[in-house]
C-alpha cells in the first residue's frame, strides 16, 4: 500500500494527456500517414481511419491505461499483480521489455536524422535545389557512421536527462513545452501550405471523401490500410502507454482520457496531411513513403517556397519534437521497468540504460555503412528493417492481443475488474454490453492485422519462404492463446513434455 502512495503522479490532467499523446504522436503521424492517406484515396481513407480508431484503437488504449492504473506498475510487474493464480500472462513481460529496447535501437537514430536536418537548415548547408541533390545529401549522411552516432548520442543523452529530472519536473514539463510548440509550428506550416497556389486541389483530395476510390482500390484494401494505420498510430502493445496509466489519478474514467489522447493524436496526423499534401499538389510532386518523403521530397518542395530555409527549419524542429516526445516516453518505460524488475535505484537505471541504448543503437547505424552487406530481410534491406519488423509486425500486435485478452479473460484480470477500473471517476463509462465485442471482435481484428502484415511482408518472396514465415506467425499466435485460455500450470507441463510440440518450436 505504501508503494502505491509513494508512486509519482501527473501534476495535472493536461500533463497526462499531452505526455500520452506525445508518446502516440511520432514519426508515423507525419512520415507515414500523409502517404498512406494519399495512396488510398485521401478523404475516403480518412473517413474509414476515424471509424477504425474508435472501433479498434480506443478499446486497446483503454485496456493499456486500465492495466497501468490498476496495478500502479509498468508491464514488468503489472500482470504479476493483477493476474489470477496459475496464470501465465506475466511471462509476456519479457517481450514487452525487449520491444522497448528494440524500438529505441533504431528510433533514436532516426530522431537523430531529424535533429541533423534541422541543424543543416539552420546553418544553410543543405543543397535542396533538386531531388538529386537532396538524395545525395541523405545518402552522404547515411554513409557516415560517426555523424549518425553523434546525433543519436545527442538524442539519447537529452532524453535520459529529461527522465532524470523526474515525472513532473522533467517529463511532464518538457513534453508540455514541446507539444505546445509542436502544435504552434504545425499551424504555421499548415497555413503556409494551404495558401500556396494550386493547394486547393490537394485540400479537396485530402478532406473531401470520394468513395469511387473503393471501386478503383478495392474497399477491403482501403479498409485494411485504415485499420492498420489506426492500430499502429497509438504506440500500443509494448507498455509505452501503460506506464503513464500507472501514473494516473482516479479522478476521471479511462474512456474520456483515452478519447482525449486519440483526438490529439489524430489532429496532429490530419494537420501533418494539411502541411504535406497541399504542398506536394502545389508543385506537382508525388508524396513518397518512408525516408524519401521527409529527406528527399519535402526539402525539394521547401526549396520552391519563399523563405525556404525558414520553412525547412520549422519543419524539422517540428519533426524533432514529434520524435523526441516518443523517445522520452519509451525511455521512461524502460527506466521504470528496470527499477521494478531488477530492484535497481532510479539513478542506476538511468546510467545503465544510457550506456546500453548507446551501444544498442550501433547495429542500426552501422547497417547503412560498415555493415551494409548484412541484409537480413532480403536484398536491399538493412538491420533497421529487421528491428522495425520485429517491433511493428510482431511485438506491437501480439502485445496488444495479450493486453485485451488479459482484461476480458477470467484467468487474467477479468472483465469485472477491468471495467471497474476503467469506469472509476467522472466521465463516460464502458457499457457492459461491449464485453462480447472486446472479448471476440477486437482480438480477431488484431489477429487479422498481424497475419496480413506477415503476408504483405513475405508475399513477394518464394512460396516456401512465405509458408515458413506464415507458419511461424501462427505458432506465435497459438502460444498466446494457449496462455490466455489455460487455467493452470498443467497445460504448460503437457506442452513442455510433448515431443511433437518441441519439434515444431525447434523448426520455428
Amino acid at each position: 500500500m505504501n508503494e502505491n502512495k509513494n508512486r509519482a503522479t501527473f501534476q495535472s490532467r493536461l500533463g497526462f494527456i499531452l505526455v500520452s499523446a506525445g508518446c502516440a504522436i511520432g514519426l508515423g503521424n507525419v512520415w507515414k500517414f500523409p502517404y498512406i492517406c494519399g495512396q488510398n484515396g485521401g478523404g475516403a481513407f480518412l473517413f474509414l481511419y476515424l471509424i477504425c480508431l474508435v472501433l479498434l484503437g480506443l478499446p486497446i488504449l483503454i485496456c493499456e491505461f486500465a492495466i497501468g492504473r490498476g496495478s500502479n506498475r509498468s508491464l514488468s510487474q503489472a500482470f504479476n499483480r493483477l493476474e489470477k493464480p496459475g496464470s501465465r500472462y506475466h511471462c509476456t513481460k519479457y517481450t514487452s521489455i525487449a520491444g522497448n529496447y528494440l524500438l529505441m535501437m533504431f528510433y533514436t537514430m532516426v530522431t537523430g536524422w531529424m535533429l541533423y536536418y534541422a541543424f543543416k537548415y539552420a546553418t544553410g548547408s543543405l543543397d535542396a535545389s533538386s531531388t538529386a541533390a537532396t538524395a545525395e545529401a541523405f545518402k552522404d549522411m547515411q554513409a557516415s557512421p560517426w555523424l549518425m552516432l553523434i546525433f543519436s548520442a545527442i538524442v539519447i543523452i537529452l532524453c535520459i536527462g529529461v527522465c532524470a529530472l523526474g515525472l513532473q519536473n522533467g517529463i511532464e514539463k518538457v513534453t508540455k513545452f514541446m507539444m505546445i510548440l509542436l502544435m504552434a509550428l504545425m499551424v504555421v506550416l499548415a497555413v503556409n501550405s494551404i495558401r500556396l497556389k494550386g493547394a486547393s486541389e490537394g485540400l479537396k483530395f485530402f478532406l473531401v471523401p470520394d468513395f469511387d476510390v473503393f471501386k478503383e482500390k478495392g474497399f477491403t484494401s482501403v479498409l485494411f490500410a485504415a485499420m492498420t494505420q489506426a492500430f499502429f498510430t497509438l504506440s500500443i502493445g509494448i507498455g509505452t502507454m501503460e506506464i503513464f496509466g500507472s501514473y494516473l489519478k482516479k479522478d476521471h474514467t479511462l474512456v474520456g482520457e483515452s478519447v482525449n489522447v486519440i483526438v490529439l493524436d489524430t489532429a496532429v496526423a490530419v494537420v501533418a496531411g494539411l502541411i504535406i499534401i497541399p504542398a506536394c499538389f502545389a508543385y506537382g510532386i508525388e508524396p513518397d513513403s518512408g525516408p524519401s518523403l521527409l529527406f528527399i521530397t519535402l526539402p525539394n518542395v521547401f526549396h520552391h517556397m519563399a523563405s525556404s530555409r525558414l520553412w525547412g527549419i520549422f519543419f524539422f524542429i517540428f519533426m524533432s519534437f514529434a520524435a523526441l516526445s516518443t523517445v522520452i516516453a519509451v525511455f521512461e518505460n524502460i527506466i521504470t521497468m528496470s527499477v521494478e524488475l531488477w530492484d535497481w535505484s532510479r539513478k542506476k537505471s538511468l546510467i545503465v540504460n544510457l550506456v546500453m541504448i548507446l551501444v544498442l543503437t550501433m547495429p542500426a547505424v552501422f547497417g547503412f555503412n560498415l555493415l551494409k552487406n548484412i541484409q537480413p530481410m532480403g536484398a536491399g534491406s538493412t538491420i533497421m528493417d529487421l528491428e522495425d519488423f520485429l517491433v511493428s509486425s510482431n511485438l506491437l500486435p501480439l502485445g496488444s492481443l495479450v493486453g485485451v485478452l488479459f482484461c476480458v479473460r477470467k484467468n487474467g484480470w477479468g472483465w469485472e475488474n477491468f471495467i471497474k477500473e476503467a469506469n472509476t471517476g467522472k466521465g463516460k463509462h464502458i457499457p457492459d454490453g461491449l464485453r462480447s465485442y472486446m472479448a471476440y471482435v477486437v482480438p480477431a481484428l488484431i489477429c487479422f492485422i498481424y497475419l496480413k502484415g506477415y503476408y504483405d511482408t513475405f508475399s513477394n518472396r518464394s512460396l516456401p519462404v512465405l509458408i515458413g514465415w506464415m507458419c511461424f506467425a501462427v505458432i506465435l499466435l497459438m502460444l498466446i492463446f494457449w496462455a490466455a485460455f489455460s487455467k493452470s500450470k498443467k497445460i504448460w507441463k503437457i506442452l513442455l513434455t510433448n515431443r511433437k510440440f518441441g519439434y515444431i518450436i525447434n523448426l520455428a
